[in-house]
């Protein structure tokens, strides 16, 4: 079954409408540079309120390049069940941090999927490349190059313009663990579109029905 991670989440209703769609992974972006930040007070009282709720959705906070002694007090202060790094942080931050991380990498070519061995994440992301954001730009990229890294393997998210309308072509062409989006099932940033976030867990679960069958 392939997870499905909903990021740039802000309200409380729409992680809990995208668990109750089924949801696996729910992503908050910590990086006050994005326009889907989330700051360490109001993610804290969100993330309590859905463990009350009995949300079992793993929650995730994103993080880029930020100091380790606060990417690990958010971290504590909600709970985080994961940290996504998506600064380009080095294999020594991401050990020294002593949290279950996602590594994620913009991706424009196979070479970009080099030089990773040095990494022990609890999975990784790949993204679309970007030159002046880390993330979150809607736009997809050549999901086959996957195919082409054998050493990036085990929990893969694929990430970068997926939508209701793509995913289902990004699952055949990567067979991906998991898959990623915010832009695509969006009102606005940070705001997500309740049809849309459905549509896209809906396009997933078919597809692995169609493996399946």
């Amino acid at each position: 079954m392939t997870r499905i991670k909903i990021c740039g989440l802000t309200r409380l209703e729409d992680a809990l409408w995208a668990a109750r769609c089924g949801a696996d992974l729910l992503g908050f972006i910590c990086w006050p540079g994005s326009s889907r930040y989330i700051a360490p007070a109001p993610l804290a009282e969100l993330t309590q309120e859905l463990r009350a709720q009995g949300c079992r959705a793993l929650r995730v906070g994103v993080f880029v390049g930020q100091e380790p002694a606060h990417v690990r007090d958010v971290a504590a202060r909600s709970a985080l069940d994961l940290i996504q790094l998506h600064g380009g942080e080095s294999a020594e931050y991401a050990a020294a941090l002593g949290l279950p991380y996602l590594l994620a990498r913009p991706v424009r070519a196979a070479d970009d999927l080099a030089g990773l061995d040095g990494y022990a994440p609890w999975g990784w992301l790949l993204d679309s490349y970007d030159p002046e954001r880390p993330g979150g730009t809607g736009q997809p990229w050549r999901w086959g190059l996957l195919q082409q890294a054998s050493h990036v393997h085990g929990r893969v998210l694929l990430a970068g313009g997926l939508a209701p309308e793509n995913v289902r072509a990004a699952i055949r062409a990567a067979h991906p663990w998991g898959v990623d989006v915010a832009t695509g099932v969006e009102r606005a940033p940070g705001i997500k579109d309740p049809a849309r976030v459905a549509a896209f867990i809906q396009a997933v679960r078919e597809e692995d029905s169609r493996d399946d069958s």
